[in-house]
This record gives structure tokens, C-alpha cells and sequence, in this order.
């Protein structure tokens, strides 16, 4: 079983669409969506979800209005700002769930024992059936955290159906960027495929994920989406990433039938077999296969 990481520097790069290309590729991989705060390879997929279930990364406390007796004690720890006071109202002091970090303190220093601590519902995960394959996806609440936590859910949930199915493949949509939801995505992964643009600042955000990529020891290999409308910076783009270990695994050119294929909600290589931008993903599907199985990808 192989884990293919499908990650960019920044939103916009093609990544998703990319990965819903792959999936019809890959001849029933399992998928993963880890982009949790803006999940959308549904939108290209269609799932049919099978199993649904709350997701629960932390905690939230709250004052038990009966108990309190508001000696001010959580006011003067909360470091958050999460405690408020109105001398107006009783109990003087409430805690806002919006700012609560979920520390605890609060709750373990309060004398009366009046504050609730308990685990917050911070979105929900699923469990679908696609065309392609089973895919596990997740949706963050709004303005909810731990989203790192989300992603590490989706992946293990991932791995649990290839291996009770044997399946060979995992198809990984990362989120965009360096934070923590990518550092979730890419830990532990066979294989990291960075996707970026021929920009100036495609070329800096891929710089940082490469970073980041080779801090945690990971094969990492390139895609250049859109390669031909700046040949010159796909060159640079290419070279520097070589000299810092990252293998060439695609171009893509840019092709109208993308967009095409995205208002039909359909892979690229679905909706249009034969167009430009259908066969450079099936070149990098191919030599994304030749690199993980004929060498060592850890």
C-alpha cells in the first residue's frame, strides 16, 4: 500500500483537480480529502456517503450559572481573553466558547468546581462510496480549530479501508500552504506531489513546501500546472527544485477542457480523454507509478 500526498504552496493551483483526475487513474485507490477547512473534491466526485460521524478535537468550558459564585478566579487566569465580566448580570462572569482555547485551566482552579469542561463537536466525518473508489472526507465547522487533528482523523480512517479492502493505493487531496493541516497530511506519506503554477509567487510558496517536504524526510516529486503560459519561470521552477532533491514528475499545459470538465463535475481525463491537458496527467500519473514502485520512496 502506497500514500500519494497531493499538495500546493497556495489555493488555485489545479491540486484538486489533479487528484480527481488521479482517482480515475488509479484503479480504485482509496481517497482522502484533508483539505478540511474548504473541502471541495466532492464537488468533482459525487460521493455517496455511507457513514457520517461528529468530529471532536477539543474542549470548551462553561460556568454552571447555579454553582458560581463569582469570585473572579477564572478571570484572573484565563491568558485568552475567553472570560468576560458584567458586574450587571449574575454570575458576573461568562466565558465565550469563541475564544475559549480549551486549556482547562479555568475549570481546575475554580474553588466551587463550577465550570463545565467538555468536549465541542468541531465539524463532521464521513465515509463515501465514489466512482473511483472509497474516499474518506471531513467539514470543519465554521471558525472551528484543530483542524491538524481532522486531518490525522481522515487519513487513519483511510488507511483502515485500504487495508481491510487490499487496496494498493491512497490518494491524499492536501490542503494548500506550510501550517499545520499540511504537516498532518504529509507525515508518514510514501510520496508527496507538490503542484504549482509558473508565477513568481508559485515559485516562492513551492519553495516553502519543499522546505517543509525535506524537514520531515520525504520523497518529494513536481508538477508544474499551466507549464506553457510562462516557459521561462516553469525552466527556473524546474531547476531549482532539482537542486534541492525534488524530481520532475509532470507538465501540464493549459487547456480550456479543464474548465470544461469542471462544469460537468468530471476528472479531466473523463470528460475529455484525448485533450492536451488529460494526456500530461496521464504522463505524470505514469511516471509517478515508475518512481514509488521501481524505488525506495522512505
Amino acid at each position: 500500500m502506497k500514500e500519494i500526498v497531493v499538495i500546493s504552496g497556495k489555493g488555485g493551483t489545479g491540486k484538486t483537480s489533479l487528484v480527481a483526475s488521479l482517482a480515475a487513474l488509479a484503479e480504485r485507490p482509496v481517497l482522502a480529502d484533508c483539505d478540511v477547512d474548504a473541502a471541495d473534491l466532492h464537488l468533482v466526485l459525487e460521493p455517496e456517503i455511507k457513514h457520517s460521524a461528529e468530529f471532536s478535537g477539543g474542549k470548551t468550558a462553561s460556568i454552571q450559572t447555579e454553582k458560581c459564585i463569582s469570585c473572579g478566579k477564572c478571570f484572573q487566569l484565563c491568558r485568552f481573553g475567553a472570560v468576560s465580566k458584567d458586574e450587571s448580570r449574575q454570575p458576573v462572569y461568562t466565558i465565550e466558547a469563541t475564544a475559549c482555547e480549551g486549556c482547562g485551566v479555568c475549570s481546575y482552579f475554580c474553588p466551587e468546581n463550577a465550570i463545565d469542561f467538555k468536549s465541542s463537536v468541531n465539524g463532521r466525518w464521513f465515509i463515501s462510496d465514489t466512482r473511483y473508489g472509497p474516499m474518506v472526507h471531513a467539514k470543519l465547522g465554521i471558525a472551528e480549530e484543530n483542524s491538524g487533528k481532522m486531518v490525522s482523523l481522515v487519513r487513519s480512517q483511510a488507511k483502515i479501508i485500504a487495508e481491510k479492502e487490499k487496496l494498493d493505493y491512497i490518494l491524499v487531496d492536501g490542503p494548500p500552504g506550510i501550517g499545520c493541516p499540511v504537516i498532518a497530511s504529509v507525515t508518514g506519506a510514501d510520496a508527496v506531489l507538490v503542484v504549482t503554477e509558473p508565477t513568481v509567487s508559485g515559485q516562492h510558496d513551492l519553495e516553502r513546501v519543499v522546505e517543509l517536504v525535506r524537514h520531515f524526510k520525504i520523497p518529494a516529486y513536481l508538477c508544474i500546472n499551466k507549464f506553457d503560459l510562462n516557459l521561462e519561470t516553469s525552466i527556473n521552477i524546474e531547476k531549482k527544485a532539482m537542486a534541492n532533491g525534488v524530481r520532475l514528475a509532470g507538465r501540464i499545459r493549459y487547456d480550456r477542457s479543464v474548465t470544461f470538465a469542471q462544469v460537468k463535475k468530471l476528472p479531466v481525463v473523463v470528460a475529455i480523454a484525448n485533450s492536451p491537458a488529460a494526456q500530461d496527467i496521464r504522463a505524470t500519473w505514469d511516471n509517478i507509478m515508475k518512481i514509488i514502485n521501481n524505488e525506495e520512496c522512505r
